[in-house]
């Protein structure tokens, strides 16, 4: 004999609230309607399912047999309804999100955990990339957006782009630098000293060869080269070497005091940190929702790193 489900589900919720009105309610059904069914059931098994004259009703062992496979499907029913809420919430689901080394390691990731901490049902994978690798990955459905620094983009990309953060780039070395002594520094003085170069493809390490030919360098003395943020600020911290980094990077460490910024005003190209993803495309809830998160996070971010340029760049 086979027993439709929904019935089952409907014997379970009248078991589980004692009474066939407040059964219905759990259920989002009208009394008649579960009676109905109930009776319908009873009819068909040839068996009561409930104890005459009680109140609460009382199941007979048939029908609490029953009414245990119904809790079954009435638990699963309430978990996929919380699951749908919470997608269209954007409270579950998974971020694919990439962006460029030193940004996503200095800033973003600390930002994924607070986000993870308000949606903790979101599963955020994270890969590394540069401009065109990311977004042939957004073309290529690999990941949901990017986080890196634009200066153009093209029109009829079919990209959205939308800003986060100015860029503005700073010469970053150890906060015992003997260039951090010189009661006057000028540019010329920073060509004294060897350099970190940035990883191959960044548009950091083409800054770092503009500024030096800037300077009117012949020839670019790199000590040290291809190393993850980590590793440079390790290196530079034991050095007199110098790099060039996003003043929002030098920000992010301003609590280790043990790197800062050279008071010296360096040329570098317009270029804006934002989020990148396809503008044609439909956005999961989840995605927006970190987005969203994203930018919260740097609004909240953006007057504190104002104040930090001033201090250590035009205050010293």
């Amino acid at each position: 004999m086979k027993i439709d489900e929904r019935h089952l589900i409907q014997l379970a919720a009248v078991v589980q609230a004692g009474g066939v009105t407040e059964g219905a309610a759990l259920v989002g059904l009208s009394q008649p309607a579960v009676s109905r069914t109930l009776s319908m059931l009873e009819k068909r098994l040839g068996e009561p399912l409930f104890l005459k004259g009680r109140r609460p009703l009382q199941p007979t062992p048939l029908g609490r047999a029953l009414a245990d496979h119904g809790q079954v499907m009435l638990a699963a029913s309430r978990k996929a309804s919380d699951i749908v809420a919470n997608f269209s919430q954007g409270r579950s689901g998974v971020v694919r999100v990439g962006g460029t080394p030193f940004f996503m390691d200095a800033l973003i990731s600390g930002m994924i955990a607070d986000f993870q901490n308000a949606y903790p049902d979101v599963r955020v994978d994270q890969s590394y990339g540069y401009l065109s690798d990311l977004r042939a990955a957004i073309n290529a459905d690999r990941i949901d957006l990017a986080v890196c620094p634009i200066d153009i983009l093209e029109e009829g990309s079919g990209m959205e782009f939308r800003e986060i953060l100015p860029g503005r780039n700073v010469v970053a070395c150890r906060a015992t630098h003997p260039l951090l002594l010189r009661r006057k520094l000028r540019t010329s003085d920073l060509l004294d000293y060897p350099w970190i170069a940035p990883p191959p493809g960044s548009p950091l390490l083409e800054d770092l060869r503009s500024l030096l030919l800037s300077l009117g360098a012949t020839e670019i003395k790199i000590r040290y080269s291809g190393g993850s943020l980590t590793s440079a600020i390790n290196y530079m911290k034991e050095t007199d070497a110098l790099t060039v980094l996003p003043h929002s990077v030098v920000f992010a460490f301003r609590k280790d005091k043990s790197i800062t910024a050279l008071p010296v005003a360096i040329p570098h190209p317009e270029r804006a940190l934002g989020l990148l993803r396809r503008a044609d495309t439909p956005r999961a809830p989840a995605v927006d929702a970190f987005a969203k998160h994203i930018r919260q996070s740097f609004d909240n971010l953006k007057h504190l790193i104002k104040r930090h340029e001033q201090a250590v760049v035009w205050g010293a």
